[in-house]
């Protein structure tokens, strides 16, 4: 409401009442005169509205008043002349402040009590040496003094003692002694901190001092938190919604597929993993419940890096079965003490432990059907038992080897358990590929710029 405009009207139903001043009637076609701040005559607006405690008929009288050093505030006050019953309150007439303020006064003088406060129903009271509050809203707005917002607390406690006297003793009792301290205030027997905080930054307390600066009051003007401007009904800023990456590294997300042996409907699972000192991968797992086969997959959640990566790994001791290791489908891996070599593709992309890699391989070779059988050659059958045999030894620790993982990608990794310094045992070189590993991967006929030049125009 501006300063100079007209007073909006009540709740449905409310009449407007003749004014009581002789001069300024309303001008036609208008249900309220025009009030000003800096009206002379400072003549209130009368309103007939409803009591609140006898549902009568009553006046309101409006009036838009300046305080000193402050600014324009609505001052209504209700009277009703059947009960008795009568209500005062303030609304600020001007727009929520850019910022909060906060209101520190020292009281410690008899005089401090007289001082003027407006507190709007936004701000919060607050006496640190009683542990005493008055949360914001909990009162609707009122211009008093430090004595008037006590002895209205005083009231307010008061109210429903004789309920609580009756079901709950105990916390009357409690009340009433509080009371007795609130009241003791009212004497400034000792000083005390009364403190006003209101983020529309409409609440004032008087400086009887102004314009000098006063000793006792400290005034503090803060920017609001998106809770406040969130109770204030202003429109905060909406907090920074992380990226889906963020989001997926906690959620294993679920879709449906046919399991691959007995093609019944199943369940994949897919989560994304951060591996320490690597990158990110994609684990994908499905079972079937229909046979019981599992199978488990995992996917490079970067592109294919500029180099390639070639890592050597010289099994010297069991406890290098247990490194992680994560194998992509473009990593081959090579054991020269067993003249052994796997190719791109086979056993597909799996984040296992060494062991449990060199199982696979084992029984991958050794459950070959084109090497079991009656067609099976009697020199093959004793080179397979003899490679099962030294890999068992590698598997138990007691026969030393190369273990060498080749990715011309260079999205595969084998864990370093001396990171993050160097491991004496394992090598690490990156490489650049040779013109058929691009071919293989696919590079040499991606183009990543000015591809749109090679575009036929569209017709």
């Amino acid at each position: 409401m501006s300063a100079s405009g007209a007073v909006e009207p009540g709740p449905s139903g409310v009449a407007a009442a003749p004014s009581s001043a002789p001069a300024r009637a309303p001008a036609p076609g208008r249900l309220f005169r025009p009030i000003s701040a800096e009206d002379e005559e400072q003549q209130p607006t009368e309103i007939e509205s409803l009591c609140m405690n006898c549902y009568r008929n009553g006046v309101t009288r409006l009036l838009l008043t300046r305080i000193p050093f402050f600014r324009e505030i609505i001052v209504s006050s209700f009277s009703c002349e059947h009960c008795g019953w009568n209500n005062t309150e303030i609304q600020s007439a001007g727009r929520i402040q850019d910022q909060g303020v906060r209101y520190s006064l020292n009281v410690r003088a008899p005089e401090d009590m007289n001082r003027e406060v407006v507190k709007t129903d936004s701000a919060t009271t607050r006496i640190p040496e009683l542990d005493f509050e008055i949360p914001a809203f909990s009162q609707k707005g009122a211009l008093t003094t430090v004595e008037g917002l006590i002895s209205r607390a005083i009231s307010g406690l008061e109210q429903d003692q004789p309920t609580r006297r009756v079901n709950e003793e105990a916390i009357a009792e409690r009340i009433d002694e509080f009371i007795v301290k609130l009241r003791e205030l009212k004497h400034v027997a000792s000083p005390f901190t009364l403190i006003i905080d209101d983020p529309s930054g409409n609440s004032f307390v008087e400086n009887p001092h102004a314009p000098q600066k006063d000793d006792a009051l400290v005034i503090t003007h803060y920017n609001r938190t998106p809770q406040q401007e969130e109770m204030l009904g202003l429109q905060a800023e909406a907090p920074e919604k992380k990226p889906e990456e963020d989001d997926l590294r906690n959620e294993v997300l679920q879709f449906n597929t046919n399991c691959p042996e007995c093609n019944a409907p199943a369940q994949t699972n897919m989560k994304l993993v951060q591996i320490p000192h690597f990158k990110e991968v994609i684990i994908m797992a499905t079972s079937c419940e229909n046979c019981g086969h599992r199978t488990n997959e995992v996917k490079s959640g970067g592109a294919v890096e500029p180099l390639g990566t070639r890592i050597s790994l010289h099994i010297t001791d069991p406890s290098d079965m247990t490194r992680d290791l994560l194998k992509s489908e473009t990593c081959s891996v090579e054991i020269p003490e067993l003249e052994f070599e796997l190719g791109m593709a086979v056993l597909g992309g799996k984040f296992t432990t060494l062991e449990g890699l060199l199982k696979d391989i084992r029984e991958l070779v050794t459950k070959n059907p084109f090497t079991l059988g009656d067609s099976s050659n009697p020199g093959q059958t004793e080179k397979l038992l003899e490679f099962s045999h030294k890999l068992d030894q590698i598997l138990e620790g007691k026969m030393k080897a190369h273990f060498i993982m080749n990715d011309p990608a260079g999205n595969s990794y084998l864990q370093n358990v001396y990171a993050p310094e160097d491991d004496p045992e394992m090598k690490v070189e990156h490489y650049k590929r040779t013109f058929d590993q691009n071919e293989e991967l696919g590079l040499n006929d991606m183009r990543t710029e000015g591809y749109e030049t090679g575009l036929a125009p569209q017709r």
